[in-house]
């Protein structure tokens, strides 16, 4: 007989009730995308004072049920969910990764792991390698969140406890990481200009944050460990059963001779790949490197318009299918060819689901574009931010709320510092806040309210990982999950980094906390 819930179990089984009984996720799009089209007719005759902070200009709400946005909501319908980013990202990766799991090689893998790891050590060894993985990019959304589902039902716990364990660190702890990655460099290039406008010679180097986002790394890791093992599944082991079809998921026995001897060649072929791809980058005037003679060796890797950084997502297609093809035809799990396609096709069989959301979600992120809602949110938000004139942490921690806020509505990083960017930096330099520390602030915003937005590109796909384990789960269900995690960063990240700014350790590569 299950025992007495507690006041937060039960106040997340109610929000998981609710979320639930929303419309499906494809349908929820949709309705969304009717509600923006009312909105902006409704706006659209209304003058505002917000301006945007890029360009300067009067920000107007933009009708979408007028002939003209109607007719070009038809003419660009196909060309929106092609160019849908996540959408490609993920079908492209998964391709590899469904030979490697076809062929046995993942199953494999996770065994041999799960005998080297101890259970009770699982869950921080998988957010760290899930906050590892923003090095590449999105890799992490796409093969990560549903591995952690893998490698904890092979342990002989909740799947959908890996799921939010992952998600966590891949999108919780989305600007925490050891190791620079391309969101330092694209973050830094935008505080640099919007500094500008006050000092012209402002620079802000593309590590910046680098010291304080490695320190955060222990706190996203050690605040996930103790939620994830302590609140969340236990509530799944009580309130969510696994009802999916479990037949084709890597059990805890020992490998067989063919098995160890294919994963043994496998790990040599992913290595030896490895090596050539570290050569190629390390050759003189490497393609794969940005060719801009300013930059520092490192930079040219790591930069934004690195061609390594643009290949993250062909480059986990082929370091998947390398070692899943390998590990087949020495394990004699396949035969042939065939047996290489067929993996590729079941994959896809599994995303039928996601493609569909994925078509309403990029036409409501669209319309939503187009008809500035989003830019006016956030605008009216930083200007009464602004208004309150508040001391200065307690204006850094309006900035986390705010991001956290605009969050909601605006998912990418980048679009979303550009809109606020410009007003706070410049504003913050005035009080004598460092744009370095401004940034950071952003960034622990940004990250701590991914993981509870539907508006989040990789949101849907992590809804169908979810119902692969438990048929009934939707929206409602990831948002009960990561709340907890949602909540405990946002107010534990922000106190470490006022802490960390007290004791004035340094944020990063020539960075201070305070201006000029």
């Amino acid at each position: 007989m299950p025992g007495k819930r507690t006041w937060l179990e039960r106040s997340l089984g109610a929000i998981e009730t609710v979320g639930n009984k929303l419309p499906d996720p494809a349908v929820l799009f949709f309705l969304l995308m009717v509600v923006v089209w009312v909105l902006s007719a409704v706006l659209a005759p209304i003058q505002f004072d917000a301006v945007h902070p890029s360009t300067g200009d009067a920000i107007q709400v933009v009708n979408q049920l007028s002939g003209d946005q109607m007719a070009n909501f038809l003419v660009n319908m196909v060309q929106v969910f092609v160019n849908f980013a996540p959408l490609g990202i993920v079908l492209v990766a998964l391709l590899g990764v469904g030979v490697a799991e076809h062929t046995g090689f993942i199953n494999a893998g996770l065994r041999r792991l799960l005998g080297w790891t101890s259970v009770r050590l699982l869950t921080p060894m998988l957010i760290l390698v899930a906050i590892v993985s923003h090095t590449a990019a999105d890799a992490g959304y796409v093969v990560v969140i549903p591995l952690g589902a893998v490698i904890f039902y092979a342990a002989g716990r909740h799947p959908l406890a890996g799921i939010a364990a992952a998600f966590a660190g891949v999108s919780g702890g989305f600007s925490a990481n050891f190791i620079p990655s391309a969101i330092d460099p694209m973050l830094a290039g935008i505080t640099e200009v919007a500094g500008q406008v006050l000092d012209p010679e402002l620079y802000v180097n593309p590590l910046a944050n680098w010291f304080f986002m490695a320190a955060s790394s222990i706190i996203v890791i050690g605040v996930g460990w103790w939620l994830t093992d302590k609140i969340v599944e236990p509530r799944l082991i009580k309130d969510t059963p696994v009802d999916g079809d479990m037949s084709d998921m890597p059990t805890m026995e020992p490998l067989s001779a063919h098995e160890a001897r294919g994963l043994f060649w496998a790990v040599v072929g992913i290595a030896l790949a490895l090596i050539l791809l570290t050569i190629a980058v390390l050759l003189p005037d490497s393609p794969l490197r940005d060719p801009d003679p300013g930059l520092a060796f490192h930079e040219s890797i790591t930069s934004f318009g690195a061609p390594l950084m643009r290949s993250i997502v062909p480059l986990i297609f082929i370091l998947f299918l390398i070692p899943g093809i390998i590990y087949g035809y020495v394990a004699g799990t396949i035969e042939n060819h065939k047996d290489i396609i067929k993996g590729m096709t079941r994959a896809m069989e599994s995303m039928g689901y996601y493609i569909v959301m994925a078509f309403f979600a990029a036409q409501f992120i669209a319309a939503f574009s187009a008809s500035n809602l989003g830019i006016l949110l956030a605008v009216n938000g930083a200007e009464f931010l602004q208004a309150l004139n508040l001391p200065a942490q307690m204006t850094i921690v309006g900035i986390i709320g705010l991001t956290m806020f605009v969050n909601l509505f605006v998912g990418s990083a980048s679009a979303k510092w550009l809109i606020i960017a410009p007003i706070f930096v410049p504003m913050l330099m005035q009080l004598g806040i460092s744009p370095e520390l401004t940034q950071a602030a952003y960034r622990v915003g940004d990250s701590t309210s991914n993981i509870l937005t539907p508006l989040l590109p990789y949101f849907p796909l992590v809804v169908v990982f979810c119902k692969k384990y438990f048929k009934g789960a939707g929206i409602g269900t990831l948002i009960s999950m990561m709340l907890p995690y949602a909540v405990a960063l946002a107010i534990i990240w922000t106190v470490f980094l006022l802490i960390y700014w007290t004791l004035g350790i340094p944020l990063g590569l020539q960075a201070s906390y305070v201006y000029p």
